[in-house]
């Protein structure tokens, strides 16, 4: 069976998209799943944000076929792990989960290098292009991470 991983942001067109793309570079695509969602609707069925899109591309990964999908309570069931790239996604997350199985199954993502700091992801949408970018290198570093310890 394939460990399922899911990355949450609010949108799902900036930080999840990233997130999705950088840990499957990392992963073994016969041992993981990896997908991402946001916690709003404003963005369902649309690519990742086109400064998304040209990050990952000048990190050698393609996003393009990524679109966005809205986080549901199916979630807690289908993956085994989510990690949420803020704290206000977090608690939005959260306030969907039935029981202490689905709540232990979600981490804010950079507690993976900040253990117990409570540090967000910012969210680079309103930001230039050097947002996007210092937004991977937070991302890629905290996927290294993961991809070693799942």
């Amino acid at each position: 069976m394939k460990t399922k991983v899911l990355m949450v942001c609010l949108g799902n067109i900036c930080r999840s998209p990233l997130a999705e793309g950088i840990l499957k570079s990392k992963l073994d695509f016969d041992k993981y799943i990896v997908d991402s969602a946001g916690t709003g609707h404003w963005h369902i069925g649309n690519k990742p944000d086109p400064r998304s899109i040209e990050v990952a591309k000048n990190h050698g990964l393609d996003i393009t076929n990524q679109r966005g999908r809205q986080f549901s309570q199916k979630d807690f069931e289908a993956f085994d792990y989510i990690f949420v790239m803020d704290n206000s996604n977090k608690d939005n997350v959260l306030d969907l989960a039935q029981n202490k199985e689905y709540k232990q199954k979600v981490h804010l993502i950079l507690e993976e290098i900040f253990p117990n700091e409570n540090v967000d992801v910012p969210d680079p949408y309103y930001d230039g292009d050097q947002g996007f970018e210092n937004v991977y290198q937070m991302l890629n570093q905290a996927c290294e991470i993961i991809a070693n310890r799942i």
